[in-house]
């Protein structure tokens, strides 16, 4: 005979116990039936002692503290579930046929050692929430009846109470952590392990990037103490303070029918919402057993004793081996060597720091594109793989950014030599990245962040932008001009919350953030005459922080350097000045901005230097000149050609948009 099958023997035993009383209630002379167990002196029935593991009910009743004279309620209620002769018995009983149902009168009439702390709402039945009571004329006559978690637990049946279930989200399936992870997973087991005899466990909050590997690392940890892990996302928290309790008072009573835990999911948890913070506090405070946290950032969690752990993604030899992991998947072992997939992999993580759900992703991704390619290489299999890096920012930065369409090369960029080589050391940065700082050690001791900050710096038109649409292109990274309307607010701490939303959105490597007009946004820190000051302080003391640690390329512009704070420009490992061009450089402008398969006639590019406009205002300049060219061809159906006339009538609207005085006449004179 199985232990499920004693369980349900003992406690039909049990309610066959509680049917006798209720008869006998009714009938005092009524001798007790042959076929009842002999039970002992507090009511117990038999147990196997072959069996190790005692009957549900026993640990329920040691669990709760229940007495017999509670234990026997309880099963009063179990049996109007279980038994159908029961409602009639309860009828009788009471000598009335209307009270089908069990109430503490008849519980204290027909059960041995009653007692009045049974209906007290801090007794263990009703704080609990063993059983309900319904509406009547009085305590004692309320119809009582057993809740459905209770009486299926009794059964062996494991369900979560529905009120819990439809309130918590999945988590991720067990399996192999990251050597990182699994010593960290190792680290709060004993944590928690170790704090078993104090007077309450520590909250454990787990801090960092990816809610996928926190939560993976909650599961390992738990496993490893034997409990089931729970996962209750931060946005289920109940606002009111009554449907707080409500909702702990189920999960305490869930941690004491079974070894469970509760990780609470606050990566979306809104910190600058004071009703929100509350919730979470008083959740901290009234929950019992083995909780933890995770969050992107370390929280205050209230009064109750908290561990704080970082969880830093998987390293660089980790993610390696996650890659080669995810491609072994989906590749036989031949297809590594022929396609370098090794050295593939070694560019990937010089650039991308993802997680183990992006880098599945990423690779997924790649391999539905190369089914697209016939016999494909291994150029052809770096660059699906290095698109679907890329696409794991995308997903998070497109409703925060622009992303721009970046075809500009190095070719593109007319600037003097010094200009240039900065910007190609800026590339430099980025290529070597894994090399200087995790090979070469330069991340230990005092360095902080390995990513490269760049302010560029000059009048508008001058190629700022251009520039950072270059070295996007040539990193192969996707470029997002962040909208400065849409990062900072008038609310406090609304511009913290969009500025950490976007740079954890890039952290991952995949993209170029490009901060335009950065002076509006990084500006002097203010002194502090009122709330709003203090605060707009506390959003720049914020931005530099994330600038000191960011991984990724942010690419600052400003029309004025000297209007940033120094504080913020001593953060940045670049500063590139983009000079107005000269009259030489404007030349060289004139003649790349007319391409080859554009007609041109009579065009003399020293000639056209004589506008002195920026590189922007050239390219409009030569657009404008190209669509007046077409449609004067177009009207009297002669073949096209930018001519000088085009381009002066299209200089002369850009100066006119401008709001600058023309170039004397003279100077064009005899020119058409």
């Amino acid at each position: 005979m199985s232990w499920e099958s004693h369980n349900r023997a003992f406690l039909s035993a049990a309610l066959r116990r509680v049917h006798f009383l209720l008869e006998r209630h009714s009938d005092p002379s009524l001798a007790t039936p042959a076929e009842l167990p002999a039970f002992d002196d507090e009511g117990w029935p038999p147990w196997p002692e072959s069996e190790e593991c005692p009957p549900v009910l026993r640990e329920l009743c040691e669990q709760f503290k229940l007495t017999p004279f509670e234990r026997d309620t309880l099963l009063l209620c179990v049996g109007m579930e279980l038994d159908a002769r029961f409602p009639a018995l309860c009828a009788r009983a009471q000598g009335d046929a209307n009270r089908p149902w069990p109430t503490f009168s008849l519980a204290l009439a027909t059960i041995p050692g009653s007692h009045w702390d049974a209906l007290s709402p801090q007794g263990a039945l009703r704080h609990w929430g063993l059983i309900a009571l319904g509406t009547g004329t009085s305590l004692t006559l309320a119809p009582l009846r057993a809740e459905e978690r209770v009486w299926q637990y009794l059964l062996g049946i494991e369900a979560l109470d529905e009120r819990l279930s439809q309130l918590l989200q999945p988590l991720p399936e067990p399996g192999p952590l990251v050597p990182s992870h699994e010593r960290i997973a190792r680290q709060v087991a004993a944590t928690l392990a170790s704090a078993t005899r104090e007077p309450e466990l520590p909250v454990i909050q787990l801090s960092g990037r990816s809610r996928r590997d926190q939560l993976a690392l909650a599961v390992r940890a738990t496993e490893l103490l034997e409990l089931e892990l729970r996962c209750l996302p931060s946005e289920a928290l109940p606002s009111s303070r009554e449907e707080g309790e409500r909702l702990a008072k189920l999960w305490n009573r869930e941690a004491l029918l079974n070894r469970v835990a509760l990780v609470v999911d606050c990566h979306d948890l809104d910190t600058h919402a004071p009703e929100r913070m509350a919730a979470l506090a008083r959740l901290t405070t009234s929950v019992r057993g083995v909780l933890l946290f995770t969050a992107p950032e370390r929280l205050a969690t209230g009064t109750r004793g908290t561990v704080l752990l970082e969880v830093p993604l998987p390293a660089a030899t980790e993610q390696r081996g996650l890659w080669l992991e995810a491609l072994g998947r989906h590749l036989r072992p031949e297809a590594f060597e022929g396609w370098r997939l090794p050295q593939a992999t070694e560019v990937l993580i010089n650039q991308f720091d993802l997680d183990r759900p992006a880098i599945d992703s990423a690779v997924t991704h790649a391999m539905g594109q190369l089914q697209l390619v016939r016999e494909p290489g291994p150029e052809q299999v770096q660059a699906a793989l290095w698109q679907g890096a890329c696409a794991q920012s995308r997903r998070h930065l497109e409703t925060l950014a622009q992303r721009l369409e970046v075809r500009a090369s190095w070719e593109d960029l007319l600037l003097p030599d010094p200009v240039l080589q900065q910007l190609r050391e800026v590339e430099f940065h980025l290529r070597h990245r894994l090399l200087v700082h995790e090979t070469w050690g330069l991340t230990s001791g005092g360095w902080r962040g390995t990513g490269t900050s760049i302010l560029l710096s000059g009048p508008p038109g001058t190629g700022k932008t251009l520039a950072a649409e270059v070295l996007a292109h040539s990193l192969g990274l996707d470029l997002y001009r962040i909208d400065l309307s849409g990062v900072v607010s008038k609310y406090i701490g609304e511009t913290e919350k969009n500025l950490r939303r976007v740079f954890d959105a890039a952290e991952s490597g995949g993209a170029v953030l490009l901060f335009d007009e950065a002076d509006s946004l990084f500006g002097k820190r203010s002194e502090v005459k009122d709330s709003h000051d203090r605060h707009a302080n506390i959003e720049v003391s914020y931005l530099l922080q994330r600038m000191e640690s960011f991984r990724g390329l942010a690419l600052l512009t400003t029309n004025l350097k000297s209007g940033l704070d120094p504080a913020f420009t001593r953060r940045l490992r670049f500063i590139i000045d983009f000079a107005f061009p000269d009259r030489k450089q404007r030349a060289a402008m004139w003649r790349r901005v007319f391409s080859a398969q554009m007609p041109a006639e009579g065009l003399e590019p020293e000639r056209l230097a004589v506008l002195n406009v920026s590189g922007a205002a050239i390219r409009s300049i030569a657009l404008h000149a190209a669509v007046l060219a077409a449609e004067e061809s177009s009207r009297a159906g002669t073949p096209a050609a930018v001519r000088p006339r085009h381009v002066i009538a299209a200089a002369r609207r850009e100066f006119e948009k401008l709001q600058q005085p023309f170039p004397n006449p003279r100077e064009f004179e005899g020119w058409d």
